[in-house]
């Protein structure tokens, strides 16, 4: 069942999105589409490929920024360059634990907000972000 979860204006966090998702999700708004799940984490995951393909055809930019623990450089960039463009996202991995992660540390590097800020707005959406070093 699809369960985004806003962390600010235009930005969500989700848990898995099934491809069926996306055209309530672009009913949301939500013109950029950030996976953070590695391929073949879970069986029966759609592969990033599958993902992409179906995202496109859905008119929605896609974006694949695999996250394994925590988010290395590359994700945050690559989660920065979504952020950076002004248009609504959705960022998913299995939880959204993940990417709710990745966004944060992306807010940090874009020097868009505090800390603490970050750590209230995952709260509210669900998320604990209360060990991580911001």
């Amino acid at each position: 069942m699809f369960s985004p979860r806003p962390l600010a204006a235009d930005v969500w966090a989700a848990p898995q999105i099934a491809i069926e998702d996306l055209a309530e999700i672009a009913r949301m708004g939500v013109r950029t589409v950030v996976n953070n799940r590695p391929d073949g984490e879970d069986a029966g995951q759609p592969s990033s490929a599958e993902m992409e393909d179906a995202v496109r055809a859905a008119g929605l930019d896609y974006v694949h920024a695999p996250v394994a623990g925590m988010p290395g450089p590359d994700a945050v960039r690559a989660v920065a360059d979504a952020l950076e463009t002004g248009e609504p996202v959705l960022m998913y991995c299995r939880s959204g634990t993940r990417s709710t992660v990745a966004w944060a540390l992306a807010m940090r590097a874009l020097d868009r907000a505090g800390a603490d800020d970050l750590r209230e707005a995952a709260a509210n959406a669900g998320y604990d972000l209360s060990r991580l070093p911001l």
